[in-house]
């Protein structure tokens, strides 16, 4: 690159001198043949230390700069490289963990559902028991009054019938020979109610 702005001040050098000789006659002095040599000893001169300067100074530190950049972007690069990678693992450990999380919570429901339900027929059955039990008892209750109930409905029509009759003679009647008929009437009406 130096080579180059070096090269190219000699070619605006020598098209300078091509322009000199075609403007020597307008009278300008620096066009003058005459000082010519000493022009181009002094241009030779101020683009010698100018190309110096420029590739011993200036240009150094420019290509350490641009040097340093281009370590600093590849160092960027290999950053957000490994961020990347990092970033991607980060996400396949999040949906990892997110698939573990929905099978767990399957599974809490699906355990507690069994639970539930488990309970919940444990206590049908409880309750089943209970209300057989309760069935049972009052069958038996309603047995033991249907058993008792002639008895009683005997009993109540001897007493209802002695008070009527004494009512009507006047006189007390024996409840023995009214409790027998009572009884006897009351056999029959079973008889037909029972044989049909």
């Amino acid at each position: 690159m130096i080579k180059k702005i070096f090269f190219q001040s000699i070619f605006l050098s020598f098209l300078f001198l091509m322009e000199a000789f075609a403007a020597e006659s307008g009278g300008m002095p620096q066009l003058n043949p005459e000082f010519w040599i000493s022009q181009i000893f002094w241009l030779t001169i101020t683009f010698g230390i100018l190309y110096v300067v420029l590739s011993k100074l200036i240009l150094p530190k420019i290509s350490a700069n641009l040097e340093t950049r281009k370590s600093q972007i590849v160092d960027n690069i290999e950053a957000a490289e490994k961020q990347r990678e990092q970033s991607e693992r980060n996400i396949a450990e999040y949906e990892k963990i997110v698939q573990n999380s929905k099978v767990e919570a399957k599974n809490y429901f699906r355990q507690a559902r069994e639970k539930l339900l488990k309970d919940i027929n444990l206590k049908k059955d409880a309750l089943d028991k209970e209300l057989n039990l309760e069935i049972q008892k009052t069958e038996s209750e309603i047995q033991e009054l249907k058993n008792k109930a002639p008895e009683k409905i005997n009993k109540i029509a001897a007493e209802t019938s002695a008070d009527l009759l004494h009512q009507l003679i006047g006189e007390e009647v024996n409840n023995s020979s009214i409790s027998a008929i009572v009884d006897d009437l009351s056999r029959k009406k079973m008889d037909k109610y029972y044989g049909n």
